[in-house]
């Protein structure tokens, strides 16, 4: 075995982002929406619900995202047994995104220029994604079938310079859109500046809050005419409102993106080093080399590359397709990828 200390242009680092589709089978557009009866038949489901890509029971299924409902108030749900200070799961929840997203249980949650007290939750199962969601990326179609009216929303990361940032990460604005395109004006899918964004978009750890007035607003408003139930100590079903939205026809795109770091680490064997076999067979007992043809003309096949620290401990290993054959009229350049 022989070793070689390597110099600092012989170690490069690198790194790219990779974009791949979130959902189940690497699907780009999901466009079914299913929930679990037993979740919806237990208490969870005053809290969020699970949504699949297909039947629940059925092989394959996996959850894709979660809706919940968040009132500051603790509208639209039941208090809680001991009803202390008017709290119920929908505070509950609110206060966990508060903390989540701003860091302090005093502020306000602010969709573009309005404060609002309610809001609308899409958290992205963790395993969905790998490291963050690509702003740009999102085009979700939200539909009432009853009225007809319909809202597409895209984050505005492509229409600004700076990006916002909050405990939570990066934060952008949803708009009138379809994959970072904004709409401008006022139509049927239009903004409302009245009711402030339509939500928020948070990459790094794959929550999306949909502004809860912006959605009741009548769709002449650019609204949906959701109709949350505000009512105190009351089973509202404002999960089930969202979740009907989604299976009247919507559609829902975003991507997964990972920065990955890569270690270069160039191994270079010049025409002097490395022409010896270090084989112990290759020497006699008094210390000769047992072939005379290896005096004159040694050749060596490298096989493994082996990485170690100042301490001798090795920390990498990289085996060859095949072996290299190495002599005096020969240089050889092994290169080795470390991603992490």
């Amino acid at each position: 075995m022989s070793y070689k200390r390597f110099d600092k242009e012989d170690v490069v680092v690198s790194a790219e982002s990779v974009t791949t589709p979130l959902w189940s089978s690497y699907e780009t557009i999901l466009t079914g929406f299913y929930t679990s009866s037993t979740q919806i038949g237990g208490t969870s489901a005053d809290y969020y619900y699970d949504i699949y890509q297909t039947g629940s029971t059925l092989e394959g299924a996996r959850v894709q995202f979660s809706v919940a409902y968040a009132d500051e108030k603790g509208s639209g749900s039941l208090l809680y047994n001991n009803a202390v200070d008017g709290k119920s799961p929908s505070s509950t929840i609110y206060g966990q995104y508060r903390n989540l997203v701003l860091g302090d249980e005093d502020d306000s949650f602010t969709f573009g220029t309005t404060t609002s007290d309610y809001f609308y939750v899409i958290t992205i199962d963790r395993a969905r994604y790998k490291e963050k969601l690509l702003p740009g990326s999102l085009d979700l179609v939200l539909h009432v079938s009853a009225s007809g009216a319909m809202l597409r929303l895209t984050d505005n990361s492509k229409a600004i310079t700076t990006a916002t940032f909050a405990d939570a990460g990066r934060v952008y604005e949803l708009v009138s859109g379809s994959l970072g395109t904004v709409y401008t004006g006022v139509n049927s899918n239009g903004y409302s500046a009245t009711q402030g964004s339509y939500g928020k978009l948070l990459p790094d750890v794959g929550i999306i809050l949909l502004n809860g007035k912006a959605l009741d607003a009548s769709a002449g408003n650019g609204g949906l005419a959701l109709g949350t139930n505000r009512n105190s100590d009351v089973v509202g079903n404002n999960n089930q409102k969202l979740f009907n939205i989604l299976k009247d026809g919507a559609s829902f795109r975003v991507q997964s993106e990972e920065t990955i770091t890569s270690n270069f680490v160039f191994v270079r064997a010049r025409n002097a080093e490395f022409n010896y076999s270090t084989n112990p067979s290759l020497i006699t007992g008094s210390g000769e080399i047992r072939h005379n043809v290896m005096i004159n003309s040694p050749q060596s096949y490298i096989t493994t590359v082996g990485l170690y620290n100042d301490n001798n401990d090795l920390l990498a290993v990289a085996k060859l397709s095949r072996p290299l054959l190495k002599d005096f009229s020969k240089e050889s350049l092994v290169r080795i990828k470390l991603d992490y």
